[in-house]
């Protein structure tokens, strides 16, 4: 895991033989200065650059803008179901994905109950997208939008069901040794790493 600034975390984790890099990103407020914003496109744009385009990649969070309901000249990008008016993040969002060939995958599905994903009082917005690649899409089975069960909370958890199938998963041997996450100490991590690595 790489923080990539305050507000990019990234992700990469091998899966059989395939890696795959999940983004979390945490976008301005619209009310920061543009400076703010800009830095963190940059930062965005930087991340995504070091990822090899032979791996698979997702980009989730909350992107503090609206997408609008209409595709309007995005259609690759834009699966026309979403929610509420474009701003101009929403078209930050959608530039974003054309130029690095993304999707936005939640306005993929006609989701009328797992549209809004903040909610302040009588506010409903969607603003929370996960991004990936456009040959991704297959593997993108479902999303939902999970309420919390805490009142206070004004995000609503988006999660997205998705379907790999990666070859050369490795059996188990009789006699291999497996993995306690739960007494991994720094060592042992160096050790599993330095082992992945090998194979």
């Amino acid at each position: 895991m790489r923080r990539k600034s305050d507000r990019i975390i990234a992700i990469k984790v091998l899966v059989g033989s395939e890696f795959i890099n999940l983004v979390s990103v945490y976008a301005p407020q619209i009310d920061l200065s543009d400076d703010i914003k800009t830095l963190f496109w940059e930062d965005l744009d930087m991340t995504i650059q070091e990822i090899p385009r032979s791996e698979r990649l997702f980009i989730g969070g909350d992107f503090n803008g609206h997408i609008g309901v209409d595709s309007d000249g995005y259609d690759m990008a834009h699966g026309g179901f979403s929610f509420g008016e474009r701003n101009n993040i929403g078209v930050s969002v959608l530039d974003f994905a054309v130029a690095y060939d993304l999707l936005v995958v939640n306005s993929f599905f006609r989701k009328e109950n797992h549209l809004v994903t903040f909610k302040n009082g009588s506010l409903k917005t969607q603003i929370d997208y996960v991004l990936t690649r456009v040959d991704n899409r297959r593997f993108c089975k479902d999303y939902k939008v999970i309420p919390s069960e805490y009142l206070d909370t004004q995000h609503r958890l988006l999660v997205l069901d998705v379907e790999l199938k990666c070859s050369k998963w490795k059996k188990r041997k009789v006699g291999d040794p497996r993995v306690k996450w739960w007494t991994l100490t720094k060592e042992k991590a160096l050790f599993l790493s330095e082992r992945i690595s090998r194979e």
